[in-house]
């Protein structure tokens, strides 16, 4: 992969497609939101990709479950599985599979497609959470680079 870090250009990238795979919220019917301390928050980001056709397919998963004060409390949770298909005008020059037939990925590209997927998905999550027990969940502001090292 060329250390030309020239080659990579934010406008040549486009979300083409969005799917929410998954969306469900779980609130047991006694649960109380004032007891609610924190969340623990669960991620991972895959990426696949079509070099014929120039796409990038991002599956980015989330579970949140509330961490609530009191004794023997079930927890609300929150699971949720979003696609993202991007396409990158100069996917080829990006994206190359080396010897083993593993895609290496130049880093802006890698950034730029981890801090899109988690921004937006942050934004869908800010609404679809509204109404429900998890209503005050901001997914928080990350290093996206920790993504592309996760699970």
């Amino acid at each position: 992969m060329s250390d030309n870090i020239n080659i990579f250009e934010p406008e040549k990238i486009s979300i083409v497609e969005f799917k929410m795979v998954k969306g469900q919220v779980d609130v047991p019917e006694d649960f109380d939101t004032s007891n609610v301390k924190g969340y623990h928050i669960d991620n991972a980001m895959q990426l696949g990709f079509n070099l014929q056709e120039k796409l990038v397919k991002v599956d980015f998963t989330i579970e949140i479950k509330t961490e609530s004060e009191g004794q023997d409390i079930k927890e609300a949770t929150g699971n949720f599985h979003l696609v993202f298909i991007y396409e990158v005008e100069n996917l080829t020059d990006l994206a190359k599979p080396n010897d083993l037939k593993l895609i290496e990925l130049h880093p802006g590209l890698a950034n730029a497609l981890s801090s899109v997927t988690y921004s937006t998905s942050r934004g869908i999550l800010l609404t679809r959470l509204q109404g429900t027990a998890l209503q005050n969940f901001v997914l928080p502001i990350i290093n996206p680079n920790t993504l592309l090292h996760n699970k």
